[in-house]
């Protein structure tokens, strides 16, 4: 089982292309994709094919999605990406009622037809918010996986804890639409602020050993990709983290 990495982890590191180089003696050898490393991209995929990595999936902006749609899927061909999710929406820009969010949800349904006409998938990735309940009672995410049947699902599993949920739940009731996994940790309370409270895989909180049996029992094929939003020592990081990850996952069983 080969585990990914979210790019978006190693934005502080100088040199991107040089970067891939390193990431096999990592174990490392697929990567997900996002805005910092598109700038030159067919660059880029000579780097990734040089040093024999992959990137099935990549992160693009909705509003880039919705204005500029031929470019993402450039971008997302000439990377070699299958998966294209949209990541995130600005806190100026969320719903505040459940209408709201079936009207993002049909947004998100049209652009996942577009992708699908040429081939490609098309979901979301959740952070946080999308789990804490609206003013009228409703669930974002379980309004927009419910009203756009179609889209995938890329399941950020720390950040479900964080919006106050469990996580398990969640692979339980969607576990068929989910098509990538992040794999990241939270950090003891009180401990990592310089990080935001994240941690290496394998030092904080998270019962991952049970969270990837979960998602084993749900699917064979998922994409698992290591993320720290902001890790002191990204190479480090990535280096610990992988390893954990491989640990991890010769305990578990599909």
């Amino acid at each position: 089982m080969t585990v990914g990495l979210q790019l978006y982890s190693m934005r502080d590191c100088a040199d991107q292309i040089g970067l891939l180089a390193e990431l096999p003696a990592m174990g490392i050898t697929q990567v997900e994709g996002y805005g910092g490393v598109y700038g030159d991209a067919e660059a880029y995929r000579a780097a990734m094919d040089a040093n024999g990595i992959t990137m099935p999936s990549g992160h693009m902006g909705l509003d880039d999605i919705e204005n500029d749609f031929d470019t993402t899927l450039n971008l997302a061909k000439t990377l070699g990406m299958q998966h294209v999710f949209a990541p995130y929406l600005d806190a100026s820009q969320r719903p505040d009622t459940s209408a709201g969010y079936a009207d993002l949800a049909a947004r998100l349904a049209k652009a996942g037809k577009r992708y699908a006409d040429h081939g490609l998938h098309f979901g979301w990735h959740n952070h946080d918010f999308e789990f804490v309940a609206l003013p009228d009672g409703g669930i974002p995410m379980d309004i927009l996986l419910t009203e756009a049947p179609d889209i995938t699902w890329e399941a950020d599993l720390a950040w479900i804890v964080r919006g106050g949920r469990d996580p398990l739940d969640y692979i339980a009731k969607y576990g068929d639409r989910l098509t990538s996994i992040h794999v990241k940790d939270i950090a003891a309370e009180g401990t990592n602020e310089d990080e935001d409270g994240w941690s290496d895989l394998g030092s904080g909180t998270m019962d991952w050993a049970a969270l990837l049996q979960a998602c084993r029992n749900q699917s064979p094929n998922l994409i698992y990709a290591l993320e720290h939003d902001k890790p002191s020592d990204p190479k480090g990081y990535a280096k610990r983290s992988a390893a954990a990850f491989k640990t991890l996952w010769e305990k578990t069983h599909d």
